[in-house]
């Protein structure tokens, strides 16, 4: 479970997120969207502790990130946008480098597991430089999901794959969150929110604008047809709809 009561970061005089509260529950897929600049990317950088609100309190299934920080962070897993691998570490290796820091004692099947469901087992002993990004995104996926964490950060988690990777990459989110991990993706693939979420948060300047499911955000915005995708309530929230419908 994640819970964030009041979250908010400032730099200098700029308010980077203010004032956030929400949930996510065991076994929830939330999609966290909003425009550029919106405060997402600090968001989860607050959740895995990698920069300090200004003030806010985050739980990690059920243990303060603040105060009980190493308890929160074992509990967590978080695949950034960019992947940020070792240069002269195999793929393999990576994977043992991270047991190692877990504490994974049946790594080899675990590694054997995840790099057949991520279809990196015929680069094992393959370097970063040898990988495509999208090879760069499966493994830094397949060392978050190691020590089988039961929170998962996503930042744009299909950046650079193909067709066929994309669809191996939504099942294997939706099979962690059947399996009870409390899950949030960021992403501007609205499509992608739309197929995997149960709820959507919306920031927007650094505040939540709306959060809940597709049919109760539907119920707050008059006049639109029962077919309405994401995007159209994304822009229409946001302030960019082009029919002179857009949030005031």
């Amino acid at each position: 479970m994640i819970e964030i009561e009041g979250l908010t970061k400032i730099y200098g005089s700029y308010v980077a997120v203010s004032d956030l509260s929400f949930r996510v529950e065991a076994g929830e897929v939330l999609g966290l969207v909003g425009p550029n600049g919106a405060g997402k990317t600090t968001t989860l950088r607050c959740l895995t502790g990698i920069i300090p609100p200004a003030r806010g309190e985050i739980r990690i299934c059920g243990h303060s990130l603040c105060s009980d920080p190493v308890a929160a962070k074992r509990g967590l897993a978080f695949m950034p946008d960019e992947p940020r691998l070792f240069d002269y570490l195999t793929v393999r290796e990576h994977l043992q480098f991270t047991a190692r820091i877990y504490g994974v004692h049946d790594f080899q099947a675990r590694a054997d597991a995840l790099l057949e469901e991520l279809e990196l087992k015929e680069k094992g002993n393959a370097l970063p430089a040898e990988l495509s990004r999208g090879m760069k995104q499966k493994l830094v996926i397949a060392c978050g999901l190691l020590h089988s964490p039961s929170v998962l950060l996503f930042d744009e988690p299909l950046t650079g794959l193909d067709p066929i990777g994309i669809r191996r990459m939504k099942s294997t989110i939706l099979k962690r969150g059947r399996e009870g991990a409390a899950i949030i993706i960021s992403s501007h693939l609205l499509h992608l929110v739309e197929e995997l979420c149960d709820r959507v948060l919306i920031l927007n300047q650094g505040r939540k604008v709306i959060h809940g499911s597709l049919e109760e955000i539907q119920k707050t915005l008059p006049g639109l047809r029962a077919d309405t995708t994401l995007e159209e309530m994304f822009l229409r929230i946001t302030g960019h709809a082009d029919d002179g419908t857009a949030m005031k």
